[in-house]
């Protein structure tokens, strides 16, 4: 019988990461979000070569993480120390490659400088600013109010006063930044997912490893990074007795991103349970520790609105417009419920996307009900995680990156492999859905990019059918190991 050593498999798959990872950076030198003094034509020779690079190694860079999946559902798992060098080697080239899938870290900077400039961020765009970085933010958003939170924001300007608002030394520092948050995520997986009953491997697999932080927490640098760091931090303080400690992390989180702050319900259910044991109901423990843990969370906001002195601004600026080409689900079915009506002559077209949005709304509260009601007792951390998919999903609008706020908790919680598997799937998915660039697809575009796509399966279907006869002619198996 053949033996397939687990470290031979382990090593395979970190360099057929990296290779993919390589190549996505490359692509994305001529097919990143690069800045507009950068910015290639799409129709230009380099800009299409780079968008087939980059989907030549999103490809192998997918392949790679489901292949390293299979070795850690296999008998001999590798350990943690592997799955963090393996988290390096993928990572490292796209740490100095231009930004890539969104053009949101230049917003991030614009906002950083507005603040400095003592501009109100909650009732201006970041064309008010005025100067260079303003036309590195995408059309959409220049005339649109932050929806981040204060401690974001002062983030924020703490990176554009370093670097002087310089926009590559800017984005070097956001992500940074990023990379900070990836790393609290990675210290509080394996925590969260012993806590839990879970598998720490496995969790960092899906959680951190993931193509999606990969592609948008660390080429992307988004402010993502940085809510899911705190909110790990803080539920790791809650299941370790620390509950003021934890309703102060996961408030900041929220004043990242507001969707952390439901982690204050997980927070709250925790310390209720300490204070007064296990009970199978949900309303008792909550009640207990909810005046404090909302005491708690307003000093928290009010200390850190306090210091950084942006106001309560951003409350208001949470109904941020959603883009009108958003493929969320409640968003497309509003778009196409409108066209039918407008074809029909109705007067009510207008009022189809809000109506979707209304309903998707009431659809994520009941999820979110629905799901604390079935997993509260044993599976806190995994009621928050599906309620924050929820959040995402049925929300007006959507982006790849949204789906990790939950996809991080059930890594270290689901308790279901079909769940996990499908997240994993899910993920694969949407990590191909983004162009480099950061904008809308055209034909040409795609058609670049499926070929790059087309590229990568063949040449691992290539590599496999040569790993294969290598096999067979030295009576060995796949990876050169005698039974």
């Amino acid at each position: 019988m053949l033996a397939l050593p687990v470290s031979v498999d382990t090593r395979r798959c970190q360099l057929l990461g990296l290779v993919g990872s390589t190549a996505l950076a490359a692509g994305g030198v001529t097919a990143g979000a690069l800045p507009v003094r950068k910015a290639l034509a799409p129709e230009s020779g380099r800009a299409a070569l780079g968008l087939v690079a980059a989907y030549f190694g999103l490809v192998l860079l997918i392949a790679a993480w489901a292949l390293l999946g299979r070795v850690i559902r296999g008998p001999e798992p590798p350990g943690r120390r592997t799955l963090l060098l393996t988290l390096g080697l993928w990572a490292a080239p796209l740490l100095l490659a231009p930004p890539l899938f969104s053009r949101d870290v230049y917003s991030y900077l614009a906002q950083g400088a507005m603040v400095d400039a003592q501009i109100d961020v909650y009732a201006h765009g970041p064309s008010r600013l005025g100067g260079p970085l303003p036309a590195e933010v995408a059309p959409l958003w220049q005339h649109t109010p932050t929806p981040y939170g204060p401690l974001f924001l002062a983030c924020a300007r703490a990176i554009t006063d370093f670097t002087r608002s310089e926009v590559f030394t800017g984005v070097l520092g956001m992500r940074l930044v990023a990379l900070l948050g990836v790393a609290v995520m990675v210290f509080c997986l394996p925590t969260l997912a012993r806590h839990c009953g879970a598998d720490p491997a496995a969790a960092l697999w899906l959680g951190a490893l993931n193509p999606l932080v990969l592609l948008h927490l660390v080429g992307g640098a988004h402010n993502d990074a940085i809510m899911l760091g705190l909110l790990g931090a803080g539920l790791v303080a809650a299941l370790g007795r620390w509950p003021i400690v934890a309703v102060v992390l996961v408030t900041l989180a929220a004043l990242v991103k507001a969707p952390a702050a439901l982690g204050l319900v997980a927070v709250a259910l925790l310390w209720g349970r300490q204070l007064g044991g296990r009970v199978p109901r949900l309303r008792a423990p909550l009640l207990r520790a909810a005046p404090a843990v909302l005491g708690i969370s307003a000093a928290t906001t009010a200390a850190t609105t306090a210091l950084t002195g942006t106001g309560y601004g951003w409350i208001a600026a949470l109904d941020t417009p959603v883009s009108p080409q958003n493929w969320s689900l409640t968003s497309s079915l509003g778009r196409m419920s409108g066209a039918l009506l407008e074809n029909a002559g109705s007067s009510l077209a207008q009022f189809a996307a809000p109506a979707w949005h209304l309903a998707g709304l009431a659809a994520t509260v009941l999820a979110v009900l629905i799901a604390w009601r079935r997993h509260h007792r044993l599976r806190p951390v995994y009621a928050l995680g599906l309620s924050l998919i929820a959040v995402a999903v049925l929300g007006p609008a959507i982006r790849p990156w949204y789906v990790l706020w939950g996809l991080f908790l059930i890594a270290a919680a689901g308790p279901d492999s079909s769940v996990r598997r499908t997240v994993a799937v899910a993920s694969g998915v949407l990590a191909l859905a983004v162009l480099p660039s950061g904008f809308a697809p055209e034909g040409p575009q795609v058609a670049l990019a499926t070929c790059g796509g087309v590229l990568a399966v063949l040449a691992l279907w290539c590599a496999h059918r040569m790993t294969g006869r290598a096999a067979s002619g030295t009576g060995t198996g796949p990876l050169g190991s005698a039974a």
